[in-house]
């Protein structure tokens, strides 16, 4: 049993932020109860069938490319002389503020059969159509673009803080560069692979701006239909049940792929390894960040660019964009301070008690990440219009839904940071007088700090481009630039949507800048 101030200061806070994960959940299976019989049929449609496969291949595809962009991009802008290193620390993560449904549309207009590129290869050679962007190769150039960045920031703290002497070993030992780099280096960076892994995959699994641009069916877009389209909110119930189901599976692969590793190597006292020469090399890893960058992050700021400056030569007003970005800012703002503060004692006990009772705490927080946000808000819509009137509608609610939606980052961030700090240091302020406060305040979050701007920043940052529990749950008259942009694409007003999508995007990119480059300072 946990002490009265244990339980105060961790598990009665933890268990509210469990609760409040749940009620969703309790709200699916309100619904899913009332499909009766239909239940199999919805269960066992081929159709149902169909989605559960793209989904998992789409998963699976994101995430491998995820990796394959994210870990030579790491290594080479940690561990490198790569040219202009500060640079490529800054753009490569980028891509990760750029909203999916922004993006997807900004590829499909740039890429597709008659998009931007296809008139400009006509003019030069007459080529009248591009092959088809959209399926699951739209959706997994996207997606891969977009999200890579996740494991990239993930594998990049792994490198920062690992121990070169096992590397240095194995080198004495007579194993070559890669040898040294697969058997060694690799092997440390499985725990931090299999995080950023799950993050990736998570957030293929909710994600909707893009699959729906680029017409690809995955269980987001069947809730969706179902929820809009065919109005049946039983049958739209049973899927995101089944969602869940999906989630639970591939917890339990990112769970086995981790193994039983509590403390990541090096994590205190450790030598940091040296800078590797590139020689011959530096030239094609050189090329090789110009094209990720110029893919993920360019590409898209140039065609918003396009659209933008056609929409003034068409003498187009942008309009008083300062109300939308304050209430961007400040919902998010809100959303990233209630997120980190609820994250806090999740990670603590993920961390420092672990057992069976903090194992389900901790895979009730990351089935949060596998509900899509329009039955999050949903949910809240119905407790709050049922049973919390006065809280229907509220600036509240609308951070209470980012807190369940985007927990599992805060968390997944602040128990990598948790692992690096040695619990003994945490003994030794007991041991020389100090309560748990006193250790709290003194050590542990001085040297968790670094862990916390990086959740609140994570948090911020996806927040800013969130666009369906936005849309449900925001007070009336609460507009954002994320709501403006999806108002403007959906009516075809291609030109004015640029403006504010290039301000969120711009708003976004700035926290993490100066995070990223107040990283590399103290590397």
């Amino acid at each position: 049993m946990p002490s009265p101030r244990a339980f105060l200061l961790l598990w009665l806070p933890a268990s509210l932020v469990a609760a409040a994960v749940l009620l969703p959940i309790v709200y699916l299976l309100i619904r899913a109860s009332g499909a009766g019989d239909a239940i199999w049929a919805t269960l066992l449609r081929p159709q149902t069938l169909t989605t559960i496969g793209n989904t998992a291949w789409l998963a699976f595809a994101v995430t491998l490319v995820s990796l394959l962009l994210a870990l030579p991009l790491a290594w080479l802008t940690v561990r490198t002389d790569l040219p202009l290193r500060r640079l490529w620390t800054v753009l490569t993560p980028l891509p990760l503020v750029i909203p999916s449904y922004v993006g997807a549309f900004l590829y499909a207009s740039a890429l597709g059969p008659r998009g931007l590129l296809q008139g400009g290869l006509e003019t030069l050679f007459g080529i009248t159509r591009l092959p088809d962007i959209y399926g699951f190769p739209g959706a997994l150039l996207v997606l891969s673009l977009l999200n890579y960045p996740y494991m990239l920031l993930v594998l990049r703290a792994a490198l920062q803080r690992m121990d070169a002497s096992q590397e240095e070993a194995a080198r004495s030992l007579g194993h070559g560069a890669w040898s040294a780099f697969w058997q060694v280096t690799f092997a440390q960076l499985r725990p931090a692979i299999a995080s950023g892994g799950l993050l990736v995959a998570l957030y293929v699994l909710r994600d909707f701006g893009a699959v729906a641009v680029m017409r690809y069916t995955t269980f987001t877009r069947a809730i969706y239909i179902q929820y809009q389209s065919a109005l049946d909110r039983s049958a739209a119930a049973v899927l995101a049940l089944m969602l869940i189901v999906f989630t639970l599976l591939i917890l339990v692969l990112e769970n086995r792929a981790r193994g039983r590793v509590h403390q990541l190597s090096g994590a205190s006292g450790g030598r940091k390894p040296s800078v590797v020469r590139l020689g011959r090399w530096r030239w094609p890893a050189l090329l090789f960040c110009a094209i990720v960058v110029s893919l993920a992050l360019l590409l898209p700021a140039g065609v918003l660019l396009y659209w933008l400056l056609r929409g003034w030569a068409a003498g187009q007003v942008v309009g008083n964009l300062g109300p939308l970005a304050w209430n961007s800012v400040l919902a998010s703002g809100l959303g990233a301070l209630a997120v980190t503060l609820a994250a806090l004692p999740v990670a603590y006990l993920l961390v420092r008690r672990p057992g069976k009772m903090t194992n389900l705490l901790g895979g009730v927080t990351n089935l949060a990440f596998a509900l899509p946000g329009i039955v999050i808000a949903l949910a809240l819509v119905f407790f709050g219009a049922n049973y919390a009137l006065a809280f229907y509608q509220t600036l509240p609610m609308l951070v209470l839904a980012y807190l369940i939606l985007f927990l599992p980052q805060a968390v997944a961030t602040l128990r990598t940071t948790f692992l690096r700090i040695p619990p003994q240091l945490e003994e030794a302020g007991r041991g020389l007088g100090q309560g748990p406060l006193g250790v709290l305040r003194r050590v542990t979050l001085p040297l968790l700090s670094p862990g916390i701007g990086a959740a609140a920043a994570l948090v911020f940052l996806t927040a800013m481009k969130e666009l369906p529990t936005t849309l449900l749950l925001a007070p009336i008259g609460f507009r954002t630039l994320a709501t403006n942009v999806w108002t403007m694409i959906n009516e075809a007003f291609f030109a004015r949507a640029a403006a504010p999508a290039l301000l969120l995007i711009l708003a976004s990119s700035v926290p993490m800048a100066i995070m990223l480059l107040r990283e590399e300072k103290e590397s």
